[in-house]
């Protein structure tokens, strides 16, 4: 009999297996669930089936109630039972952990770590790893530093916490002691110096390492690219192609960055060479190159790009809409954001600010009353000031003033100096003295050190030619201590 009952458990933990390896996981877990009806035990070979599928299924409770089950049981002992139930807690997201905070889920993470009666140090690894995504390095150091033995993924894992938390020094310290570095090791130095701006430091590190790969060479040339250092990361690509390494889709995406702000379209073009084949990439390497080509004003180019990209994402829509705006094909750029409806895919805040932005460059009032009022309605898109912003300046540049300060007097939010600045663009095209007047008293009440309000109003006094009110908009400007930058302006 008690054989027949083995072979039975046998049975059902075979089927819970497979459940859990292929899914359905519900099914892994419903077969738990009836083995008490069948007089059968789980025992240390099913409780990490089970609990991996509540893992899978972010069946939070239900793995917490397969746990005390298993304190009940007794198989808190078995490593497999352990580490499945650590791995558990890890996975688990602290944000849905019954609404507690963050550190509930990591002390649920240290008790099921610290129950273990084996540790190998790959969980010392993950403990660590946990403790630095949480940003309590310190924990993270004690644990470190408690390790029975240590092995490169231990090192690498304190080194990133401390470059997380941009305390360079420690990070170098820790590197300067490693007893043997990796790739991994370097670039992450790489990146820590980057990260506070020490370019030169970076550079250093890059150049003194023994190997690198696709990833170093990305860290360093997006490093460039973001400090908008972007001759060096064009320079730094041509000789990572010379060295024959074998760019990846980050790769395309910095060095393309690099050529937008350059303004460089033959270099672009030569990148595109390289890329071939758009259907062999992600879509971030197509959306840079759109990018790319509106940047050097060759927007026909920026188009085909566009078309030739088959898993377009929201982010591709929004840059191809707003490329064509910024490059004054604004009824384009509308058709375009229509065009994406279609495609089923749902617009985002960007997508509503890149198409009213091209209603209002192209004066297109109508279509931007429709897009702007349809944001709330069918996409349930809460308009932020941006939105507001870009409306108002469309009706302002077009003579709608009375709509716009209605607009303005009705929104949920404090207007801001960009808004005045539209409105009495607005003023100064009508010459509405009057609402000029009313306009910048309410937009002096923002005590902003802001001098194109009064430089606008001034414009406007002058252009009429009444010179002494011109002149007292300039002296208010002085008495406020406002001071134009030099060589700037404000451009509404």
């Amino acid at each position: 009999m008690d054989h027949d009952f083995n072979t039975e458990t046998l049975l059902w933990n075979a089927m819970i297996r497979g459940y859990a390896f292929n899914g359905p996981f519900e099914k892994c877990i419903s077969m738990f669930d009836e083995m008490p009806l069948k007089d059968l035990k789980p025992d240390n070979y099913t409780y990490p089936y089970v609990l991996n599928s509540c893992c899978e299924l972010g069946h939070c409770r239900k793995g917490k109630r397969v746990h005390c089950q298993i304190i009940k049981s007794g198989f808190e002992s078995s490593f497999a039972v352990a580490y499945s139930l650590f791995n558990m807690y890890t996975k688990m997201p602290a944000s849905l952990d019954m609404g507690l905070p963050d550190n509930y889920k990591l002390s649920d993470v240290r008790k099921s770590f610290d129950d273990m009666f084996m540790r190998p140090v790959e969980v010392w690894n993950k403990m660590i790893s946990e403790y630095v995504s949480f940003g309590d390095v310190r924990s993270a150091r004690q644990l470190f530093e408690a390790m029975p033995e240590r092995d490169v993924v231990s090192w690498n894992s304190m080194i990133s916490g401390y470059v997380k938390m941009g305390e360079v020094e420690n990070a170098r310290e820790l590197f300067d002691w490693m007893p043997e570095k990796n790739v991994i090791s370097w670039t992450l130095m790489i990146g820590a110096y980057a990260d506070t701006g020490d370019l030169k430091a970076a550079r250093r590190f890059f150049e003194k390492m023994p190997h690198r790969n696709v990833v170093s060479w990305n860290t360093m040339i997006s490093s460039y690219t973001k400090q908008g250092k972007f001759v060096e990361a064009s320079n730094l690509f041509v000789q990572m192609h010379s060295e024959d390494v074998i760019p990846d889709g980050y790769t395309f995406v910095a060095v393309l960055s690099a050529c937008s702000n350059l303004g460089d379209l033959e270099y672009g073009k030569y990148i595109h060479y390289l890329i071939g084949d758009l259907s062999q990439w992600e879509v971030m390497v197509g959306t840079a190159l759109i990018e790319m080509y509106a940047s050097c004003a060759d927007v026909n180019r920026s188009f085909a790009v566009f078309l030739k990209i088959t898993n377009k994402d929201v982010f591709c829509w929004n840059v191809m809409i707003k490329s064509l705006a910024i490059n004054g094909r604004t009824e384009d750029a509308v058709k375009i954001f229509y065009l994406m409806q279609k495609s089923r895919l749902k617009p985002n805040d960007f997508t509503f600010t890149s198409a009213l932005f091209a209603c209002s460059h192209g004066g297109m009032v109508e279509q931007g009353r429709r897009i702007f009022y349809r944001m709330e309605k069918d996409y349930k898109i809460s308009p932020k000031i941006e939105h507001f912003g870009c409306f108002i300046d469309l009706l302002s540049r077009n003579g709608q003033l009375e709509e716009a300060m209605l607009l303005v007097n009705n929104m949920p939010f404090e207007p801001d100096i960009a808004i005045w600045g539209a409105l009495l663009g607005g003023c100064s095209t009508r010459n509405d003295l009057k609402l000029a007047e009313e306009v910048a008293e309410r937009a002096t009440d923002l005590e902003a050190e802001e001098s194109g309000v009064y430089v606008l109003l001034s414009n406007i006094y002058a252009s009429v030619g009444q010179w002494p009110e011109a002149l007292d908009a300039r002296e208010r400007m002085e008495q406020k201590k406002i001071r134009k930058d030099t060589g700037s302006s404000l451009v509404f």
